[in-house]
């Protein structure tokens, strides 16, 4: 069943805070995932992904559905506490090493898609943290450039260029099998 978001989000808005139940279902599996994959930690996933939730409720009236993307919306926020919690903790990851990639394959397939995706990690290890997390956003995470944009908090057609920069650089380190896998989602 197809969700109206906007009138969710503006019921939420009049205090109707019930509303808010079909927008957390809709997502609560997409943020999780987007946390785990660049924490690595289920535990913490939670964490970060009950503080997005709660923070997203907290300051739902200041949510313009008219000018963003909720979803992009909820990524960013997600995003920043993942931040917060590695500028707050003194642990000795840096930032910018933690970034994994999701994964939904069945378990017997877990094994062969590790090894590829150390090979992929190798290769995007080439590009900044900006390009990293773009081409990560847009490939595993399969956002659209326009909310990749309001996460990034730079225009769409930088991300476009961004992104496809990113790629002309893969493309001339990678194997053609490696890079066409990587385009695939593995």
């Amino acid at each position: 069943m197809e969700i109206n978001e906007t009138k969710l989000i503006y019921d939420c808005q009049k205090g109707q805070l019930e509303s808010f139940a079909p927008l957390y279902d809709k997502y609560i599996g997409k943020i999780y995932a987007f946390l785990f994959s660049r924490s690595g930690s289920k535990e913490l996933s939670e964490d970060l992904c009950s503080q997005t939730f709660l923070k997203a409720l907290r300051s739902i009236s200041q949510f313009k559905a008219e000018d963003n993307y909720f979803s992009a919306w909820l990524y960013k926020i997600a995003r920043n506490n993942l931040i917060d919690h590695y500028r707050q903790s003194k642990d000795t990851l840096d930032i910018d090493s933690v970034w994994s990639l999701a994964s939904d394959q069945k378990i017997e397939e877990e094994a062969d898609k590790d090894l590829k995706l150390e090979k992929v990690k190798k290769y995007l290890s080439v590009l900044d943290t900006e390009q990293r997390e773009i081409v990560v956003l847009k490939v595993w995470d399969e956002l659209s450039y326009q909310e990749i944009s309001e996460i990034m908090g730079k225009s769409v057609n930088n991300c476009k260029v961004i992104f496809s920069r990113s790629l002309k650089k893969l493309k001339q380190e990678m194997p053609l099998s490696l890079f066409i896998l990587f385009l695939l989602n593995l």
